[in-house]
């Protein structure tokens, strides 16, 4: 007979090491005293505790036998992390000083502190001049801005015709003939995790093959279980007044603002955008195009991911190699998944319905995938699919882990 291992939340052994670094990591905390959100997501878990090196400290819950060692590994950083949270003073202190307002100073500044800390050690007589300088880099960045997208969007000047635009473009929308899903697409399936068929993967472009499908996207109820869209079927953006990355609608949902947001809130990906007016009208050609995508090889990448990840959401169909067995394989191997597939029916509804609803939750990501590489005109060859398929894929489960560990360390504390 075994015993369960003892452990303790991960929170609250991070919590009770932060408390012993006292008053010097103040501008990281919070005002009860312990590592604000941004500090443990930025700093504590990739720069300090290094979960992927350190595979004991990665769960909600540590092992008795690690937590001296954890608690041992943020006290030996007390020095690093004082002097990042004196950076933090300095750099904000200097972006009042310049009226800085684009983006959120924790997500900009922390890691960037981090690494004056370590270069420079604590702020010395030339701080100044070198915050100075880390603004310029951060926010001298070229291409369109959030501030830029609001102006242009909330201006009497072009408000009006924008929103005519919008109701022109949808107007004039002519809905794909609907065909059934071509057997390339599974041909290419088959193979493209180690040997893409370019030729077969050209023909599903100039042969359409991503819009023909996108017709069914009109029927009621599709898009929606496609996890696209909240409403029973895709209705034409909003220009959009505000936006924010904690509360983005699904993609179908969104307004121009909302769309464009999160890809200028990136500061080294923006400087190979287009200017604000152009982007705009571009977003609003693509909001009603199939798929509400621009270009041909993104709405056959979309069919794609379609088809590789309806294994995901039932029965295993996909022959052995294939995109879809691969991508259901990486699926099935997580143990959180197992874990919270064994949960009580009171566990939390949103984490149950996060691995209940993987499919819907993969298609969404793959779209803002591919709809990110068409704003920066970076298209997917044959040989990078299997590379987007299988990354989206990982990136779902690394959020859903990380939800997951949140909600069992919140419940853990309390």
């Amino acid at each position: 007979m075994t015993t369960a291992t003892a452990t303790l939340p991960r929170g609250l052994v991070i919590a009770q090491a932060w408390s012993e670094l006292g008053e010097a990591v103040a501008p990281l905390s919070n005002a009860a005293g312990r590592p604000l959100t941004r500090t443990v997501k930025l700093l504590l878990e990739p720069l300090v505790l290094r979960p992927v090196r350190n595979p004991e400290f990665a769960a909600g819950a540590v092992a008795i036998e690690h937590v001296d060692a954890l608690r041992a590994r943020i006290a030996e950083a007390r020095p690093v992390l004082a002097a990042t949270a004196s950076w933090f003073v300095v750099l904000k202190s200097e972006r009042r000083r310049l009226r800085l307002t684009e983006g959120n100073p924790q997500d900009l500044y922390f890691q960037r502190c981090f690494e004056l800390a370590t270069g420079h050690g604590p702020p010395g007589p030339d701080a100044v001049s070198i915050a100075a300088a880390t603004l310029a880099e951060v926010h001298g960045q070229d291409g369109p801005t959030v501030g830029a997208l609001r102006g242009f969007l909330s201006d009497a000047a072009n408000a009006g015709e924008l929103t005519r635009l919008i109701e022109a473009t949808w107007a004039a929308m002519t809905v794909p003939r609907p065909e059934p899903v071509p057997a390339a697409v599974v041909a290419f399936l088959a193979t493209c995790a180690s040997a893409p068929d370019h030729r077969t993967f050209q023909a599903l472009v100039t042969g359409s093959a991503g819009s023909a499908w996108a017709a069914e996207l009109d029927r009621p109820g599709v898009a929606q279980a496609h996890g696209l869209t909240d409403r029973d079927r895709p209705a034409r953006p909003e220009l959009g007044e505000r936006a924010s990355k904690a509360n983005l609608p699904k993609p179908f949902d969104r307004s121009i603002l909302e769309r464009l947001f999160a890809p200028l809130t990136n500061t080294f990906l923006r400087a190979g955008l287009a200017e604000v007016p152009v982007l705009v009208r571009q977003e609003i050609a693509r909001s009603a195009g199939p798929w509400q995508l621009a270009d041909e090889v993104s709405r056959v990448i979309m069919v794609l991911g379609r088809e590789a990840s309806a294994d995901l959401a039932g029965a295993t169909t996909g022959e052995a190699g294939s995109a879809a067995a691969r991508l259901r394989s990486r699926w099935e191997r997580e143990a959180y998944v197992h874990r919270v597939l064994r949960m009580p029916s009171a566990a939390p509804p949103g984490i149950r319905a996060d691995v209940r609803d993987v499919r819907a939750a993969y298609l969404r990501r793959l779209w803002v995938r591919v709809h990110g590489r068409e704003l920066r005109r970076d298209e997917v060859t044959a040989d990078q699919v299997w590379d987007v398929l299988d990354g989206v894929l990982r990136s779902v489960i690394l959020d859903q882990r990380d939800r997951l560990r949140a909600v069992l360390e919140r419940e853990a504390g309390a």
